[in-house]
């Protein structure tokens, strides 16, 4: 209750600045000495937090000019609204993230993170992370120069990110990267490179997001040289349409091989399901599914040996599918539209690599738990064969009319049902209030 007291205060100071008769340099610098003040009083209660601690924050704007960390257990960091407590890093001049955590059950909810030099807010080697109601952006738009990630949990278990929102990242919106058990639902991810990314991850539940007006819409990675491969992803119930920003991603990165117009991309990783999408006007292909080898960052020399850079056990079922593929982004796929479907055609909604691990074919065919099967209607797939030098593309879908064992559903034994978000924010004001 101090903390929710002692932001209240500094809050109060800085409304009562801003309505003064003092003149405009006068009040700038008292708005400046409040902001200073407040970013000081934050920093403090987050390296003095103890477990158990709510760190409330008041209604407001507030810069911030170097990153905060927290590395206590059992803390709660809370705003009043994504809308209405922001933390703007504009002026940041410390510091690679916004909010670095390196903590187990930690929760963090509704405010903003704005305009950070890195990422916005990583969570590293956690257990039992909740991020809730949170909204990243680089209020720029969509440009390299924008921090790579903007929720970023990496290294953690039981994570559940819900009711979020990423704009303007120049990797990934929301990424979450060489963890267990993980529960991402009910996000919006919009103008990044990638909207949301999980990578190298295993066991996770990607549903009811909306990803759309980025370069890649929601991808499912693996990459050599992590602790871990990942597999066991579900993406399912999300709408995910129109992404064709044209790429902004660092060169050299992974992401920056993404071709816009890309729904949703598998690569290099295993037993993943894609069913009950909604899935539109991803002008590249609504879905592609590759290897390693050919997703436009392959290195022979910086790959482990035990890395599979193969996807196996894939299966695509009961989406919808509308649009898409009618303006594929790089040349070569331009010209396979091109070629085999003339100029008013499009590709077909699912684009395979046809690469496969030929030491595990038995009589020439993968065994069906190894394969991308594919049962959801008329959708279509082009198999451009790229282990043979493109020489081979098909449309024949036979091969892949098959059913997989279905996935389990993620829980998390912390899981509790959210609040209304309403009645956040009227208890935060209440707490104000009475304090004040």
């Amino acid at each position: 209750m101090k903390n929710s007291a002692y932001l209240g205060v500094v809050l109060a100071a800085l409304l009562a600045a801003g309505c003064s008769e003092k003149p405009d340099t006068e009040v700038a610098a008292a708005n400046q000495e409040q902001a200073a003040t407040f970013q000081k009083d934050l920093l403090k209660r987050l390296i003095s937090a103890k477990p158990g601690d709510v760190i409330e924050l008041p209604e407001g704007t507030f810069p911030i000019n170097r990153s905060l960390s927290l590395n206590v257990d059992g803390v709660t960091v809370r705003g009043a609204g994504m809308d209405k407590t922001i933390l703007s890093f504009k002026d940041q001049i410390q510091g690679a993230e916004g909010m670095l955590v390196s903590a187990n059950d930690f929760t963090i909810e509704d405010l903003a993170i704005e305009d950070t030099i890195g990422d916005a807010l990583k969570v590293n080697e956690g257990e039992n992370i909740v991020i809730r109601n949170i909204r990243v952006e680089w209020t720029n738009g969509p440009a390299t120069e924008n921090g790579a990630y903007g929720i970023y949990p990496v290294q953690t278990q039981n994570t559940l990110i819900e009711g979020s929102v990423a704009i303007g990242a120049s990797d990934a919106g929301i990424y979450v990267g060489q963890s267990r058990n993980v529960i991402v639902r009910n996000n919006r991810a919009e103008y990044n490179v990638a909207g949301i990314e999980i990578e190298n991850t295993i066991g996770a539940d990607v549903y009811d997001n909306v990803s759309t007006n980025n370069t890649g819409g929601i991808l499912v990675f693996n990459m050599p040289n992590l602790p871990q491969p990942g597999h066991s992803t579900r993406v399912y119930d999300n709408r995910v349409f129109s992404n064709n920003v044209e790429n902004f991603g660092h060169e050299g990165t992974p992401v920056a091989a993404v071709p816009a117009g890309s729904g949703i991309v598998i690569n290099s990783n295993d037993n993943v399901e894609i069913f009950n999408n909604e899935i539109a006007d991803n002008n590249t292909a609504n879905i592609i599914v590759s290897s390693y080898y050919t997703a436009g960052y392959y290195s022979d020399k910086s790959t482990q040996e035990a890395f599979d850079p193969y996807p196996e056990g894939i299966y695509i079922y009961d989406n919808q599918f509308t649009g898409g593929g009618s303006s594929p982004d790089h040349l070569e796929l331009k010209a396979l539209k091109l070629a085999k479907f003339g100029l008013s055609g499009s590709l077909p909604d699912i684009l395979w690599d046809g690469v496969v691990n030929a030491d595990k074919l038995v009589d020439g065919e993968l065994p069906q738990a190894l394969r991308l099967c594919i049962d959801n209607g008329d959708a279509g797939i082009i198999n451009v064969d790229a282990s043979n030098d493109f020489k081979n593309i098909s449309t024949d879908i036979a091969g892949h009319r098959c059913q997989l064992e279905k996935l389990p559903q993620i829980v998390l034994d912390f899981e509790q049902p959210a609040e209304p978000a309403e009645a956040i924010e009227s208890g935060v004001v209440q707490l104000e209030a009475e304090d004040a």
